[in-house]
């Protein structure tokens, strides 16, 4: 998942994003508002954390623009501003949910999953595929009821092909959703992770529940 998060204080934006990576996401960073709707138009994102009080162009004229430009990206903003006629200023300007300052990390992360599992159409807290189950709240995976240990950036993968069951997913989709700009990627880097998936989710000898299309990219099969 990959989350754009646009906010001036040095401090909040590097232990917020610091603490997002930590979790496996893709996290790409703004300190204004001019260069959050930059990354905002020329990007893809799942979810963009946007604070409003911005310098050089305020998170409210941010988010109308990219709305205006017919982008759909869930938006969740945060704000010190409390008092209903804010939160409703901000609802009505495009945004889908709102966090008031100071905030709860855990808060702001469970927040964040739950506008992704909108944009993709999942609303289930768990995955099931086969006897492969995910958990999205609690981050886990288990295959037959034995729990697999995934990293982070593993887990993250997984579930973008969870949410996508079905659906071929090409390396340039999977590197725009799983990497940030500031991945440094090898050319193989997106076949090293599936592999490296593979070996985790798969029984030893058996058959892959993510399949390769060549030429196209990968599909996570099976029925849930």
């Amino acid at each position: 998942m990959r989350i754009l998060f646009v906010e001036d204080s040095e401090r909040l934006r590097r232990s917020v994003s610091h603490g997002l990576r930590k979790s496996g996401f893709a996290v790409d960073t703004a300190p204004d508002g001019e260069e959050g709707l930059h990354l905002a138009r020329s990007e893809s994102y799942d979810v963009i954390v946007l604070d409003i009080m911005l310098p050089k162009l305020d998170g409210l004229t941010l988010l109308r623009r990219i709305r205006d430009d017919g982008k759909n990206t869930h938006v969740l903003l945060l704000t010190a501003r409390d008092t209903v006629p804010d939160r409703v200023v901000g609802l009505r300007a495009g945004a889908d949910d709102y966090l008031i300052k100071p905030f709860a990390f855990e808060e702001l992360v469970a927040r964040v999953e739950a506008l992704a599992r909108r944009q993709n159409n999942n609303k289930q807290p768990r995955i099931q595929i086969e006897d492969l189950e995910i958990d999205i709240s609690a981050k886990s995976v288990s295959r037959n009821g034995v729990a697999i240990p995934l990293r982070p950036r593993e887990y993250v993968l997984l579930e973008f092909f969870a949410m996508r069951r079905g659906q071929v997913v090409s390396r340039t989709d999977i590197e725009a959703h799983i990497y940030d700009m500031a991945a440094d990627l090898m050319s193989n880097a997106v076949d090293s992770a599936v592999c490296a998936l593979r070996r985790k989710i798969d029984p030893p000898n058996g058959p892959s529940l993510i399949q390769t299309r060549r030429g196209f990219g990968y599909v996570l099969s099976g029925h849930s």
